[in-house]
């Protein structure tokens, strides 16, 4: 399929609901040119795409990162990832290792659009419209069929509060997450993918990680917005946790010399 020659844009590029964080990503097959699916992706999952060139989404039903074919074992080879002229919308071009769909279908997008409208179809309307009010839509709870296991940090919250001893339980909790995955190397999980590429890849991205938490801080000194370096600086500690593991030193080996110098 040939495509019109594009530029390269950073990450940052990217726009995002303001409500979700969330972006549309369109899925199209680049031998083909048919389009697979409709899914969303945060600025998490787009760092991990990039960084495994397989397909991550954010599931909005599930409220956690997927992994295409994890489960399945359909993953989706992505070759490109481009953003339309506002930024607002992604598109991944794939090569893809099975059907895309949890039907079996190749394309979510089998079905076509009648005007003529039969009863099983008006009493689908109305379950529809029912399943909208006060719950998740069918359509959303179907979205992502797969599942696979969240791996990434809580977002920081962007309003500023006393630091008190229970607000490290998060950290804990992380940290027994990412020593879990390195003793465990559960298949689909970014995790696994960096412990299995070693210490090369993870201190090349918690390079990347630290130098993005640098920039946001610019950002935010220009714009009075610190939500975007709340966010980098939870992305760094995670792979920052990551890189220890790894290393065989754990968060008191740290504290441990931090308490050295105080």
């Amino acid at each position: 399929m040939d495509l019109p020659v594009t530029t390269t844009v950073d990450l940052s590029a990217v726009r995002y609901d303001s409500a979700t964080g969330l972006v549309p990503v369109v899925v199209q097959d680049v031998d083909t040119g048919h389009v697979l699916t409709l899914a969303y992706a945060n600025r998490e999952a787009l760092k991990r795409t990039l960084a495994t060139g397989e397909s991550w989404f954010f599931s909005r039903s599930r409220q956690e990162y997927w992994h295409k074919g994890a489960t399945s074992g359909h993953t989706q080879a992505v070759v490109d990832v481009r953003i339309d002229c506002d930024g607002d919308a992604v598109l991944y071009l794939v090569r893809p290792n099975g059907p895309a769909c949890h039907t079996g279908e190749n394309t979510c997008f089998f079905r076509t659009v009648s005007h003529v409208e039969t009863s099983a179809a008006r009493d689908s309307s109305v379950t529809a419209e029912a399943a909208n009010d006060g719950q998740v839509s069918s359509v959303e709870a179907i979205e992502e069929p797969e599942d696979v296991p969240a791996d990434a940090p809580r977002q920081v919250g962007s309003e500023p509060s006393e630091v008190q001893l229970a607000d490290f339980a998060t950290l804990v909790q992380l940290w027994g997450l990412v020593d879990e995955r390195f003793r465990t190397r559960p298949e689909g999980s970014y995790t696994t993918y960096l412990f299995t590429h070693g210490a090369e890849k993870i201190g090349k991205k918690v390079g990347e990680e630290a130098v993005e938490v640098a920039l946001a801080a610019l950002r935010a000194e220009l714009t009075g917005n610190a939500q975007t370096l709340a966010s980098e600086s939870a992305d760094l500690l995670y792979h920052l946790l990551a890189l220890w593991r790894y290393s065989e030193i754990s968060p008191v080996d740290v504290f441990g010399e931090l308490d050295k110098r105080r």
